[in-house]
């Protein structure tokens, strides 16, 4: 059994690695642990390397072998696209699926199941760096006031926006002045809030 400090450097490798497609120096996990010397990320790497977790590469980093990395994936289901403008009225249908790690995201790897994606068509999100052509992943949850959201207006349509309050009201708000604010008036049912985004469009 690991530590809980041991997953989380565990979680750490795997991420970078697939991001990266190289594991992280002792110096990279220093950093994100605020250790105060490598020797600290040398000793947690070791205790994994103990535990079967992580072994030493050619390179001389310690990571996970390439089928171990793929064997933590989670194939995310991309369901069509989602307006981050006005709302619109639309089927959603899966277009692809992407290998994802959904530690990454911040959710517990026994539920990847909550997790699905969509693609953004619009700017009205770009104070939020949810840029057009983006992809959203949404977990399935109840949302909290100030996250955004995958929102269905008044059982019809459709469109990304943050979930404020006014007046004990709940509103969509954009994140770009161009747009008003979103009130419904027969109902609003988040069907997912964002836990990250996807950028392939990368200038």
């Amino acid at each position: 059994m690991l530590t809980e400090k041991q997953q989380a450097v565990l979680d750490f490798v795997r991420s970078f690695q697939e991001t990266h497609a190289t594991p992280p120096s002792t110096r990279d996990i220093q950093r994100q642990f605020g250790f105060s010397s490598q020797n600290a990320a040398v000793c947690h790497l070791r205790a994994l390397a103990a535990k079967a977790q992580v072994s030493q590469l050619v390179d001389g980093r310690w990571g996970l072998q390439a089928r171990e990395v793929q064997s933590h994936l989670f194939e995310l289901m991309v369901f069509g696209s989602i307006p981050a403008g006005l709302p619109a009225q639309q089927e959603q249908q899966p277009e692809e699926t992407i290998a994802i790690d959904p530690a990454f995201f911040g959710v517990r790897r026994k539920q990847p199941f909550h997790l699905w994606a969509l693609r953004v068509q619009g700017d009205s999100m770009i104070g939020a760096h949810i840029l057009d052509g983006d992809i959203v992943v949404l977990e399935r949850r109840e949302p909290r006031t100030g996250e955004i959201i995958a929102a269905l207006v008044d059982g019809t349509s459709s469109t990304l926006k943050r979930l404020v309050q006014v007046r004990g009201r709940p509103v969509l708000r954009a994140e770009n002045k161009r747009y008003a604010d979103i009130v419904p008036e027969q109902g609003l049912e988040s069907q997912g809030v964002v836990v990250g985004v996807i950028r392939r469009n990368v200038e």
